[in-house]
């Protein structure tokens, strides 16, 4: 007769704490994994803070939404990579001295992050292999020098086209310069178009969330027109316009920017005939968006143009182009004029009207068919995207006239 032992091994008090010690680490693991699954709360401070401050706030709690793990394991997780999309102001949709301070303060205090977050260099290249994108806006109160500004921040995973972290804070206005960059300086008008609303709100948009559609599927020229910017503030003119014209070649390359860029770096290099084609491009390109805000910088309380070669010698060109262009286009157009915060309500008003009717009748001197498809219109300061009343270049947009097409 055989007999047969059989063994039962009985688990002692401290592999009974081991395993449930693992279970316990798997069971935190797995809930910080679900928890990774769900979009992070957005960040916002109403609290007016110096602007530094305000800008390492909004900062700080990007990185922190970003995070998926505690601290104590946060170095399991590979660096982030951002690249930073030029930051512009949100009325304006311009490249300032204050948007310009503020991305330069946010990559430092990135910095700060550095052995979690790399800042790369804003390239073409670079979108394949980035995380994430980074747009932010400056908003100021209209007219009002002095009071808060807003910042905003919004990191976009390019992965998926999902915003994954979002930040508001409100900083003091201690002298901020509002003027804008070279490009947005010399432009001919107002820089906004359909890119740079989507970009606006893309950078309000709530964690999990969609990113803006159109301004996604147009990131892939901004590299591109980020150099040429560069170049032209740098007098490379000639660099500019191969890089506009480069960024103008490809699909999603019809912006105003773009067009914008092209026609600048031409002036510069003295090429008229290809830059009154190329504002004429331009001057589509607000027709067919229904509306364009070009910049005519009248003398102080008047109807006549700046007397200055350098300012207004372009002017007969652009009134060239225009009646063309809307002659071509058979669309019919209110000719608004617009004018900065100095004086009272009541004479702005007037001033603002007259200078819309001396355009339209510039206009019907070019192309008579243009008086039964144009009307004239005046608001005063009262749409001023500025408001400064400084009347000089910080608030040339005031003194714009806009051009708005209409149902005929």
């Amino acid at each position: 007769m055989t007999t047969t032992t059989t063994t039962i091994k009985t688990s002692t008090p401290s592999t009974l704490r081991f395993q449930q010690v693992a279970l316990s680490s798997s069971a935190v693991l797995l809930s910080l994994a679900l928890a990774g699954c769900a979009a992070p709360k957005a960040s916002t401070s109403s609290a007016v803070q110096p602007f530094d401050q305000a800008i390492a706030q909004a900062t700080d709690a990007l990185v922190a939404q970003t995070h998926t793990l505690p601290s104590f394991l946060s170095k399991l997780e590979p660096r982030t990579t951002v690249m930073i999309d030029p930051m512009i102001d949100i009325v304006s949709g311009a490249r300032t001295e204050t948007t310009q301070l503020m991305q330069k303060r946010v990559i430092e205090r990135l910095g700060a992050s550095k052995d979690t977050v790399e800042v790369i260099p804003f390239e073409g290249l670079n979108l394949s292999r980035a995380t994430y994108l980074l747009t932010g806006t400056v908003a100021r109160t209209v007219g009002k020098p002095g009071t808060p500004v807003q910042i905003k921040l919004a990191l976009t995973e390019l992965r998926n086209g999902k915003v994954a972290a979002q930040a508001t804070a409100i900083a003091r206005d201690d002298g901020l310069d509002g003027t804008p960059l070279a490009t947005d300086q010399d432009s001919p008008v107002l820089a906004k178009d359909k890119v740079v609303d989507g970009y606006v709100r893309t950078t309000s948009t709530a964690p999990g969330q969609k990113a803006d559609p159109y301004y996604m599927e147009h990131v892939v020229v901004a590299p591109a027109i980020n150099k040429a910017t560069e170049a032209y503030a740098t007098g490379r003119y000639a660099d500019a316009l191969a890089q506009y014209s480069a960024a103008a070649a490809l699909p999603a390359g019809d912006q105003l920017r773009v067009l914008t860029g092209v026609y600048l770096s031409l002036v510069k290099l003295n090429r008229m005939p290809e830059a009154e084609a190329a504002f004429g491009k331009v001057v589509t390109y607000g027709i067919d968006n229904k509306q364009l805000g070009v910049k005519f910088l009248f003398t102080p309380g008047s109807t006549v143009f700046w007397p200055d070669p350098a300012v207004s010698g372009q002017y007969g060109m652009w009134l060239n182009q225009l009646a063309t262009k809307a002659t071509d286009a058979k669309v019919c157009m209110t000719v608004v004029g617009h004018t900065s915060r100095t004086g009272s309500q009541e004479f702005n008003d007037t001033l603002s009207m007259q200078r819309g009717s001396f355009i339209r009748d510039q206009l019907i001197g070019k192309s008579q068919v243009l008086a039964d498809r144009t009307k004239p219109d005046g608001k005063g300061f009262r749409e001023n995207i500025v408001g400064s009343g400084t009347d000089n270049a910080v608030d040339a947009l005031d003194r714009r006239v806009e051009f708005k097409v209409n149902p005929c």
